[in-house]
C-alpha cells in the first residue's frame, strides 16, 4: 500500500460496519453509458469475530481502499473476503487484496466462482455460498440471496441480519460521485434522475426480475433499515424508497410523455419533429424532443423509460438510416422498453427506405404502431407539416 491511512479515512454506516470504497470524479462513460456525475465503488468492512471485506473496487483506486481499510484496522485482521459481483470495477483489486491480506477464505456465488477464475487467473480457492445460504461471523451472521441476471450471472446480495442492513451489490444503485456518502444528505431530485438513469441503462432488460427480487425480499420477511449498494450513496433513512423507484420503474406503466428522437442532415427531418411535438402538446401530452446531435443514448433510455411514446425520426442516407438513429434503436432494442406506442418519420431524396426501416426497428421492439409513417421528400411542405401536427395530436391524445 503507497497512501498512508491518514489521507483516505473509512466513514462509518454503523458502529461494526464501515465504507472503505473509492469515489471517482472522472468517470465520463461506463459501457457506452454517460455518468457526467462520476461514481463511487462501494467496499465495506464488517467488524465482527470474523472481520469481513464486502467487495473491493476498481484496480486503479485499490490503494485508496486499503488506505480506508487501514484508518480502522490492519488489512491483513480480515478474515473474510466476499464478492458480491464478478464485474471488474468490483474485482479489479480483488487479486492484489487477496495477495495483501490473505484471507482464510474468499466467497462468492456458485456462478461466481466460475466468473472470477476466468476473469484473473486466480489459483487462491474460492468458496461458493448457496442461495439463501448463511455465514456466521461469531457474533454476526450473513445471509446470501442470489440475484442472477441482476444484472450478471453471478450478481448475488448479502444481507447483515444483526444490522438489518443489504449489501445490494449493483442493485438500488446509482453513478453518483458524491462526498456526502448518504442519500438523505442528497437533493432528492438528483437521487431520483440518476437512479433512473442507472436503471434504465442498466437493469431495465431485467425488469421481471426486479419485481420478483421485491417479492422474495417480502416473503423471506427481510427488516431493512440500511441499503449498501456498490455504486451510489448509502439508503440509512426511509430506504424502501429506492425499492419503490425500482418496482415503479420494471412495471413499465405507460405515461402521457412521448419521446421524439430524431437526427437530421439539412433540417428537414428536425422541422417535422417540432411540428410532432406541437401536435402531441396540442393533444395532452408532455413532449421530449431529442435531437441526437446532442443528446446522449444513455439520456435517450432514460427519458423512455418513463414514456408511454416514443416517435423516431431519420433521413434516408445510403439506402438506410442516419448512423446516429441505427446506433439508439440498437441500444434501446437491448434494453427492452415496454408498452410504447411508436410512430417513425423522416425526409428522403430519391429513394426514401428510412422510415420502413425505422418502421422495422419499432416493431422488432414490440412498439405499437400508432399510424403509417410520415414522409416528407427533401424539404417538407406545409402540407407536410400539418400532417404531422395531426399525426401528433391524434397520438397526444392516446397517451393522455
Amino acid at each position: 500500500m503507497n497512501i498512508s491511512p491518514e489521507t483516505f479515512r473509512a466513514v462509518k454506516v454503523t458502529d461494526d460496519v464501515y465504507w472503505v470504497g473509492a469515489i471517482d470524479w472522472e468517470l465520463k462513460d461506463f459501457h457506452g453509458y454517460s455518468t457526467g456525475r462520476g461514481t463511487t465503488y462501494n467496499a465495506y468492512l464488517i467488524l465482527a469475530d470474523k472481520v469481513v471485506l464486502i467487495d473491493t473496487v476498481k484496480r486503479p483506486f485499490l490503494d485508496e481502499m486499503l488506505s480506508r481499510v487501514a484508518s480502522v484496522i490492519e488489512p491483513g485482521e480480515i478474515d473474510y473476503i466476499v464478492s458480491n459481483h464478478s464485474e471488474m470495477d468490483h474485482t479489479g483489486g480483488l487479486p492484489e487484496a487477496i495477495r495483501i491480506i490473505r484471507p482464510e477464505k474468499v466467497f462468492a456465488s456458485s456462478m461466481g466462482v466460475k466468473a472470477l477464475p476466468a476473469h484473473f487467473h486466480l489459483k487462491d480457492p474460492l468458496t461458493a455460498v448457496k442461495d439463501g445460504g448463511k455465514l456466521s461471523l461469531g457474533n454476526r451472521t450473513l445471509h446470501f440471496l442470489e440475484t442472477r441476471m441482476l444484472h450478471w450471472p453471478d450478481s448475488m446480495m448479502s444481507y447483515l441480519a444483526e444490522e438489518e442492513l443489504l449489501f445490494s451489490q449493483d442493485g438500488f444503485g446509482m453513478h453518483l460521485a458524491t462526498a456526502d456518502l448518504f442519500a438523505d444528505r442528497i437533493d432528492e431530485s438528483v437521487l431520483r434522475f440518476e437512479a433512473a438513469k442507472y436503471y434504465a441503462n442498466i437493469l431495465m432488460p431485467y425488469s421481471p426480475l426486479i419485481l420478483k427480487l421485491k417479492e422474495r425480499i417480502a416473503q423471506a420477511g427481510l427488516g431493512i433499515k440500511i441499503i449498501a449498494p456498490d455504486h451510489g450513496p448509502i439508503w440509512r433513512k426511509d430506504p424502501l424508497k429506492i425499492v419503490g423507484w425500482y418496482a415503479q420503474w420494471a412495471e413499465h406503466q405507460p405515461t402521457r410523455k412521448a419521446v421524439v428522437v430524431y437526427d437530421t442532415m439539412w433540417g428537414s427531418t428536425a422541422l417535422m419533429a417540432r411540428a410532432l411535438g406541437e401536435g402531441l402538446q396540442a393533444g395532452g401530452a408532455e413532449v421530449k424532443i431529442l435531437p441526437l446531435g446532442k443528446t446522449t443514448r444513455a439520456d435517450v433510455a432514460t427519458e423512455a423509460l418513463e414514456a408511454g411514446g416514443l416517435l423516431v425520426g431519420s433521413p434516408t442516407i445510403n439506402n438506410g438510416i442516419f448512423p446516429t438513429v441505427a446506433d439508439i434503436l440498437a441500444y434501446l432494442k437491448g434494453l427492452k422498453p415496454q408498452n410504447l406506442l411508436g410512430l417513425a418519420f423522416g425526409s428522403h431524396g430519391w429513394s426514401g427506405e428510412g422510415t420502413k426501416i425505422l418502421e422495422e426497428n419499432l416493431a422488432a421492439m414490440k412498439v405499437e404502431r400508432a399510424l403509417p409513417a410520415l414522409r416528407a421528400v427533401y424539404v417538407p411542405t406545409a402540407v407536410d407539416l400539418k400532417a404531422c401536427f395531426d399525426a401528433g395530436e391524434a397520438v397526444g391524445r392516446r397517451l393522455a
